[in-house]
């Protein structure tokens, strides 16, 4: 596929951190290819199956996952790349990548880090994630980290625009490896960053009305999919409800993704390379301003109806004492953690407490309630509401 003048071409990649390739071949890989591949294969991704995406813990199999989301992003975002010209195993990688740095329990667990490291930095789920490509997953004996090239972890540094004032974490690795953080990030990382948008635009509605938690008159009744409902109905004025319900969400993932094109093809009319799009005074991959405003108000609906459930917001508060109690009982007694993090664990300030909190983020909702009840001898209740 040959690809836009505006795209991320690999043959002109930046490098890698530690500038090394494996000193084999494996197959006719471009480097992009072999940054999705290495994502796919750390246990860092692999432990997204066990990780809140909006439910914690659910009991449930057909609630989605951070893992799941992950790939239903991936799958958007390589449409628009396609169409766009991008290239696909970038906008992949980002796409697969974007939640690598969650804690468990989703922003409960977040904030209660945040909370944890309040007089040591602090903790952001992004950075993490950089942090955790970057320095804690380390299955090579040549360097820390899994060694992505500069596209990549620029594209997850700043997948949601230009970085004005990073943390702590995201200006250590910066300062090792700069990325330019007052730019805008390639087409590819921007792509990626609104795919994430649709996927759970929609596809929390499904998982919000089968948890019971969203009422599906009031959901249909917003102007956000009130049109798209009406159109689903009068194709299928027979259909069973949770048929009319799928029908509508892919109605809507399709409307949004060619809204997106419609919007970036404009805003593209004008760009010529990839250094026009970083330099811009603008984010070149958007919705049109109509969608724009709309989406915003459909989010604002589904914080209230659903992320701001009031059964939401118990189930959160506990899972964050869980965070905070593991936290505390680590910094008390670091024993309690895993072998190679306690031979690991630094003596001083600040790097001690952000070294427990890398141990806790990296966990998944499930071995953090097990690690839990195995300290306090309690099983946490009221931890799953799904």
């Amino acid at each position: 596929m040959t690809l836009a003048p505006y795209a991320t071409d690999w043959t002109r990649s930046r490098g890698r951190e530690f500038g090394l390739e494996n000193a084999l071949a494996r197959g006719p890989r471009s480097p992009y290819q072999r940054d999705r591949d290495r994502i796919i294969h750390s246990i860092a991704f692999r432990r997204l199956r066990y990780k809140t995406q909006v439910f914690i813990a659910p009991d449930g199999d057909h609630y989605r996952v951070r893992l799941t989301h992950s790939l239903e992003v991936a799958q958007i975002a390589r449409v628009i790349a396609r169409t766009l010209g991008l290239d696909e195993d970038l906008t992949e990688a980002l796409s697969l990548a974007h939640d690598i740095g969650h804690a468990p329990f989703g922003h409960a667990g977040e904030e209660a880090l945040q909370g944890a490291l309040h007089s040591h930095g602090g903790f952001d789920h992004n950075a993490q994630t950089l942090r955790t490509l970057m320095r804690i997953e380390s299955p090579y004996c040549e360097h820390d980290g899994l060694n992505l090239t500069w596209e990549t972890l620029e594209g997850l540094a700043k997948h949601n625009g230009p970085v004005s004032e990073p943390g702590w974490a995201l200006a250590e690795l910066d300062a090792a490896f700069p990325m330019e953080l007052s730019t805008w990030p390639s087409l590819e990382a921007q792509v990626a960053s609104l795919s994430d948008d649709i996927a759970y635009d929609n596809h929390d509605i499904d998982d919000g009305l089968r948890a019971g938690f969203l009422d599906l008159d009031e959901v249909l009744a917003h102007p956000f999919v009130a049109d798209h409902w009406r159109e689903v109905e009068r194709r299928y004025p027979s259909a069973p409800r949770d048929r009319q319900v799928s029908e509508l969400i892919r109605s809507q993932i399709g409307f949004m993704v060619n809204d997106l094109l419609a919007e970036t093809a404009k805003r593209l009319d004008s760009i010529g390379s990839l250094a026009e799009i970083r330099s811009a005074s603008r984010a070149t991959a958007a919705f049109s301003d109509e969608l724009a405003v709309a989406e915003r108000a459909f989010k604002r609906f589904m914080y209230e109806k659903l992320y701001y459930h009031p059964e939401q917001l118990e189930t959160s508060r506990r899972a964050k004492a869980v965070v905070a109690e593991l936290f505390s009982a680590y910094s008390q007694q670091p024993v309690l953690m895993d072998e190679e993090w306690i031979d690991g664990l630094p003596r001083h300030e600040p790097e001690r407490s952000r070294h427990i909190a890398d141990y806790i983020a990296g966990m998944t909702d499930r071995f953090a309630i097990a690690r839990h009840a195995d300290i306090y001898g309690v099983t946490p209740e009221g931890l799953r509401n799904v």
